[in-house]
């Protein structure tokens, strides 16, 4: 049975409703020092204020070793009535110590992944419902091939999705030569984020056409020069014959970026983004890439 792997158990993909492809309720790095997501009733808050917007779930990518307090993420899920899925993976290196990479390097890094995936993170028993990693700015460094290739054997064991942070929304084609070509990953199981920072169209229908999901996330302040070339962007994807393979999510990363902080948060992604997709592109497509769609590229056979 395909399922989707949410911090309360498996649900069916229609359960996801309109869904937060790509976000964060948690993060810390020291790329980000003073701007940590780590308080949880601000957390919470967040949850409340996208549910109210019409918001069913959300996928965090906060991967281990990055403060994705697991712990707590049931009883946001409960307290708010939104479905949450967890993530298990690794982010660039910048994003940690030598030290704190120690425990993965030691025990294993696809082993560790299975073990979140299947078993639960730490103590909590949160299982993960996807595994996170990073490409490098138009490269694949040593740690990239490392984690991804670690990605790989723990898809295989598990099913597990694979998402993928895009640098600046670079390298997604480097990314699927390693993912899908020399470590076998089928692309329907790989989702690219960040495909609206890098508003390369060539590339966009190269990558979707792999049979890749792609990733619109992060519209916000922070990124704001190429929003305006998304409509356009998911457009020409969609008349392309790509409308199943996309994503909508908000990617929101530091404390100022939260709604309840005075940032656009997860709500703007209905509050915004929904009604000016739904006028550039119809309200079918959007809704394919709020429901629909997201319980294809999330939803596993699990193993």
């Amino acid at each position: 049975m395909t399922v989707v792997r949410t911090v309360l158990g498996d649900v069916l993909p229609e359960e996801l409703g309109v869904c937060d492809a790509h976000d964060h309720l948690f993060l810390s790095s020291p790329l980000l020092a003073g701007q940590e997501l780590n308080d949880a009733s601000a957390a919470r808050a967040e949850l409340a204020a996208f549910r109210a917007a019409g918001g069913g779930s959300v996928v965090q990518w906060t991967p281990y070793g990055m403060g994705r307090r697991a712990a707590d993420l049931p009883l946001l899920s409960r307290a708010t009535g939104v479905q949450v899925v967890a993530a298990t993976g690794l982010h660039q290196a910048a994003h940690y110590t030598p030290e704190s990479l120690a425990e993965p390097r030691r025990g294993g890094l696809a082993e560790l992944f299975v073990s979140e995936l299947t078993t639960g993170i730490g103590t909590s028993g949160v299982r993960a419902g996807l595994v996170k990693v990073a490409g490098g700015f138009h490269a694949l460094d040593a740690h990239t091939r490392w984690t991804m290739t670690a990605a790989a054997e723990a898809h295989h064991a598990t099913g597990a999705p694979i998402a993928v942070h895009l640098e600046l929304g670079t390298g997604a084609l480097d990314v699927l030569d390693l993912l899908c070509g020399e470590l076998e990953v089928p692309p329907h199981r790989v989702i690219l984020g960040h495909l609206n920072r890098s508003p390369d169209l060539v590339t966009q229908r190269q990558a979707a056409g792999s049979g890749a999901y792609l990733a619109f996330d992060g519209p916000s302040r922070t990124n704001h020069a190429t929003d305006w070339r998304m409509p356009d962007a998911v457009s020409a994807l969609a008349d392309a014959g790509f409308g199943e393979r996309l994503l909508l999510g908000g990617d929101t990363t530091t404390a100022g970026a939260r709604s309840v902080d005075g940032g656009p948060g997860m709500p703007y992604l209905l509050r915004r983004v929904r009604p000016r997709l739904e006028l550039a592109l119809g309200e079918r497509l959007v809704e394919l890439m709020l429901t629909v769609n997201p319980g294809r590229a999330f939803g596993v056979d699990w193993r």
